[in-house]
């Protein structure tokens, strides 16, 4: 997964840059190759890469609840001292 998400990025970073470079002021087929390369990164990418991340995670460790049980367990222990 980790290559496939590197080739994903070079790739996404190469016809970005080739958009760029070929638009002008009254030619629009750089500014359409920009925004389908935007939507591949917003719609392909970027899922691929959270699920990348987060796919062995627990998500409850990334909640506010345990936060709360967390800063209660600190505020009892210094009450106790």
């Amino acid at each position: 997964m980790k290559s496939i998400l590197i080739f994903l990025l070079v790739l996404i970073l190469g016809t970005l840059t080739y958009g760029f470079y070929i638009k002008e002021p009254g030619n629009n087929q750089g500014e359409i190759i920009i925004g389908i390369t935007v939507l591949v990164i917003a719609f392909v990418f970027m899922p691929l890469f959270i699920y990348h991340r987060y796919k062995n995670k627990n998500i409850k460790d990334f909640t506010f609840e345990k936060y709360q049980k967390d800063l209660a367990a600190h505020n009892k222990k210094e009450e106790n001292r």
